[in-house]
């Protein structure tokens, strides 16, 4: 049945139920006739199921057509009319339902019941049940209602076709998510003003320790605190670290400003600027980042690699919390829980053309997180026409507060560097550097460093030179490429004249490496496979030859990795060494609720035998009224082959909303026994009022405080008579939402990556009631460790705008893109025409609308985008019909003279 004679019937069918033109039935000697007929959509929340569902108005109720309803709720049961049977199951597989007419039974799960008078009708449909009864069979709550034409679908517990109508919705929405720009979106405020107290991150633990040889034991104590918070326009942030025995080693100090827009410090359009202990600028040739206490200004995008060819990863991994690093579908490494709480992934190479990567995080309790970001490799590395700076200085291993030791690892001394970026054109950029370090001998040098870069074809180059002020030079040239499905990677280095740097060693004379990654097709699936070969010659004549070759592969749930690692010495004077051949294998799976992550190093050469293996499993406990978070365990077993050491671990997590508890034992066959308690949690201001504790890391990530209200009037403005909405489910990209709106209409938001744009709104599959929606698709937060943003969401009343889209002259236009246009030029919603031109847009805000054609199919079907009549959705006129719309074609603009006479030239 079509929408439009469906929506006709829904109509009919509840003016003639409102003014009470239907009566029921006598009990006695009932039959299906056309004056009891019912129509009903079936509605589940906000989604309607199905093509609707017949029924009718019987004695003591409504029945319902029973195969209707099956079809509406994707119900694996056979309805058999000549057996008069109807067996299946409703919605889990232990539901078992058997309708016996025959013998007058009904057998739900392991009961039985008598099929009484009343329950089951004939119709010329088919069977209609009561639908009272139809809902104790099923377990769900079907209620009609009888003045909508609508029957109401209530369960305790998300319904399969519910889920699989979400994710339909989601997969709807992820074109049109892509097409809009956040800027556009209103944009919450969260302005540098006053003092804002720190929010702080704390880990302590606690362990003990008895060595196996000398019998000693040894009681350990460590914390680490890292607080943020804001002073006026700066951010801070402190770090403060202690040695095993509770004495403060380390305390780092930092005051900054970052802005993604480039708005700091006026015409310098910068967008960071640090004063404290900050990292310096890492180059392909001359300096690596070394920390100490100094400063540094910048206008290079925040999230920005400083080498084309390799990136970084940093983020923040709670305690228990495991990471692994994908590119392009390929598992390229994996981190594990650390002390402080982080995750690095270092100089991760990168391949031409666009580097998906995916960090997903795994948690105690089964949760999962997926981080994902491009990083592009090629013509807009560098914009045309835009200029990078960066400078800065510090004195490597030194703090800006010295606590514990003075020294850390690292060359020491002030050191400073200075380069600029140009984009020339779309494909050449040129960049420019100027460094002062402290050599492995303690003595100053200065450099200068050079660099071009072009795209040529499918692939991207760069040369680049720097000059010591001690005489030697270095001279690079790499290229990335891409040939068809073939990522190629070369990159030589030559260095004369002496020349060493924090790059390049003292003695090494030259560095070549050739990579290539290419996926092969192995049935349906695709295996990663990355080939790697890198030589080093030395100023002595002796040389190195390290080669790798890693493939992977994705069976079912399970991720493995195989790697081989191949190292051959050559000496100048005296016997070679022997080769060195090592295989390892990396792998990831889930059996049930356990999760298996094993990793094994085997040598090849020289006697083979195991290096190393590590078997690891983490399974989540039973979450209880006290531990809504739950808990979690992880076993682990190992074995050293060159110590011929074999441990085995055990550690229980239990997380709570304020504090992470972990308690881990370990002990090894050469007789050494480890104990360790680690507890974790943070302490902040609460934006509600009041300071709060949580298991969550409030210092190094941002926070936000979502409040949503009705919004009756719909001016965007909160009056006292509009009530704030409880039970409201948020939605925040990929950051989890703890639990919905309290009796306040508020929720907090934590674990926002800090200084990404993220759109913050109202899960609209949430709202039960259809005709209410979010004004808006919501506000993007730009977050700040530490900092908490308000963000205030609307709901409005919502509607309905129908019509039918025909061709100009005549005639139905089926499956056109169609877009509802707000006052403010937003896309308030989309829809597509059906095969008889109608077009219907559900859950509609009330406002005023435009109706246009989508761009794509505008130019598919060669038509005008623009189409007239105005929508008005409201309280009077909630279902806003247009009738017939009527697509105009594409006019072409007649060519002028002067280009007619171009285009008869041919110039």
């Amino acid at each position: 049945m079509n929408a439009l004679i469906h929506r006709l019937c829904r109509a009919l069918t509840g003016a003639v139920l409102a003014f009470g033109l239907v009566q029921p039935a006598l009990a006695q000697g009932w039959q299906a006739n056309s004056d009891d007929a019912l129509l009903f959509d079936v509605r589940l929340g906000q989604y309607r199921l199905g093509d609707g569902v017949r029924g009718y108005a019987v004695p003591g109720g409504t029945c319902v057509d029973l195969a209707d309803v099956i079809m509406a709720l994707d119900l694996p049961i056979r309805l058999d009319k000549k057996l008069r049977r109807a067996t299946g199951w409703a919605f889990e597989e232990r539901r078992n339902l058997l309708i016996d007419r025959e013998a007058r039974a009904v057998q739900i799960m392991n009961k039985s019941e008598v099929l009484r008078d009343g329950d089951l009708f004939d119709t010329p449909e088919g069977w209609c049940v009561n639908a009272a009864r139809l809902s104790a069979w099923l377990g769900v709550r079907l209620t009609p209602d009888l003045g909508n034409a609508l029957l109401v679908v209530q369960a305790d517990s998300k319904l399969p076709v519910e889920m699989a109508a979400e994710r339909r919705a989601r997969a709807a929405r992820v074109r049109p998510v892509s097409s809009f720009d956040l800027k556009s979106l209103p944009q919450a405020s969260l302005p540098f003003r006053g003092i804002k107290p720190p929010s702080v991150d704390a880990v302590v633990s606690l362990g003990g320790l008895r060595e196996a040889r000398r019998g000693g034991q040894q009681l350990n104590l460590g914390y680490e605190l890292y607080a943020a918070g804001e002073i006026g326009p700066l951010a801070y942030d402190a770090r403060l670290s202690s040695n095993q025995r509770g004495v403060p080693e380390s305390l780092r100090l930092r005051a900054y400003r970052s802005d993604p827009q480039a708005r700091l410090l006026g015409p310098l359009r910068a967008t960071h600027v640090a004063l404290g202990d900050v990292a310096g600028l890492a180059t392909p040739l001359v300096a690596q980042a070394g920390m100490g206490r100094g400063a540094l200004l910048t206008n290079r995008p925040i999230e920005r690699p400083d080498s084309f060819d390799r990136t970084n990863f940093r983020g923040e991994l709670p305690s228990g919390w495991d990471a692994e690093l994908y590119r392009n579908g390929q598992l390229l490494a994996f981190a594990g829980d650390r002390a402080d709480g982080r995750y690095e992934f270092l100089d991760v190479p990168l391949l031409y053309g666009q580097n998906r990567f995916e960090i997903i995080l795994y948690g105690p309790q089964g949760q999962v997180r997926r981080d994902e970001r491009t990083v592009p490799v090629g013509l807009d590395s560098i914009p045309p026409r835009r200029t990078y700076y960066w400078a800065g200085i510090n004195e490597e291993g030194h703090d800006l507060i010295g606590v514990g030791a003075a020294t850390r690892a690292g060359l020491g001394g002030w050191r400073g560097s200075f380069g600029v970026e140009r984009g020339i054109n779309a494909k050449t950029s040129v960049s420019a550097f100027a460094h002062s370090l402290i050599g492995e001998d303690g003595d100053r040098r200065n450099f200068g460093e050079v660099a071009l870069r072009r795209a040529i074809g499918p692939a991207l180059g760069e040369i680049s030179a720097s000059a010591s002020s001690r005489g030697g030079y270095a001279l690079r040239a790499q290229m990335l490429g891409e040939f068809g499905k073939t990522y190629v990677t070369g990159e030589s280095i030559v260095a004369r004249g002496g020349f060493d740097s924090d790059r390049i060693l003292k003695g090494v004379s030259s560095i070549h490496r050739i990579s290539v990654d290419q996926g092969l097709r192995l049935g349906r699936s695709l295996l990663p496979l990355h080939l790697e070969s890198r030589y080093t010659r030395r100023t002595d004549g002796s040389a190195v030859l390290e080669s790798d070759a890693r493939v992977s592969t994705n069976i079912g749930r399970m991720s493995l990795t195989g790697q081989l690692d191949w190292r051959d010495d050559r000496r100048r004077f005296g016997p070679d060494p022997p080769g060195e051949l090592f295989a390892s294998a990396l792998a990831n799976a889930r059996i049930g609720r356990v999760r298996l992550r094993g990793e094994s190093r085997f040598r090849l050469t020289g006697g083979a035998r195991f290096e190393s293996t590590t078997l690891v499993g983490e399974w989540a406990g039973k979450a209880s009224e006290s531990d809504r978070r739950g808990q979690s365990w992880r076993a682990e077993i190992g074995y050293d082959g060159p110590l011929k050491r074999a441990r085995a671990a055990i550690g229980h997590v239990r997380r709570y909303d304020k504090v992470s508890l972990t308690v881990s034992a370990e002990a090894a066959s050469d007789g050494a026994l480890a104990a360790g308690l680690n507890l974790a949690f943070s302490i902040g201001p609460d934006p509600r009022g009041g300071i709060r504790m949580s298991a969550e890391r409030l210092a190094a990530q941002g926070q936000a405080l979502v409040e949503v209200w009705r919004d009756f009037n719909g001016d965007g403005v909160r009056q006292s008579d509009e009530p704030l909405e409880p039970n409201v489910q948020v939605a925040a990209g990929r950051a989890p939402v703890a639990g919905l709106t309290n009796r306040a209409g508020q929720v907090l938001v934590d674990g926002l990556e800090p200084y990404q744009p993220l759109l913050i709104g109202v899960d609209a599959a949430s709202l039960p009631d259809p005709f209410v929606q979010p004004a808006n698709q919501g506000m993007v937060v730009l977050p700040r460790p530490g900092v908490a943003a308000h963000v205030r969401l609307a709901l409005v009343s919502a509607g309905e705008v129908d019509g039918t889209l025909i061709r100009a002259g005549g005639g139905a236009l089926e499956g056109v893109d169609l877009e509802l246009i707000a006052v403010d030029g937003r896309v308030a919603a989309r829809t597509r025409s059906d095969f008889d031109g109608f077009f219907l847009f559900e859950s509609v805000p009330y406002g005023r609308y435009t109706l246009r054609v989508a761009a794509l199919s505008a130019a598919a079907a060669k038509l005008d985008p623009q189409l007239g009549g105005v929508a008005l959705v409201g309280a009077r006129s909630p279902l806003a019909h247009l009738g017939m719309v009527a697509a105009a074609p594409r006019v072409r603009a007649a060519a002028s003279d002067t280009d007619m006479r171009v285009d008869a030239s041919g110039t």
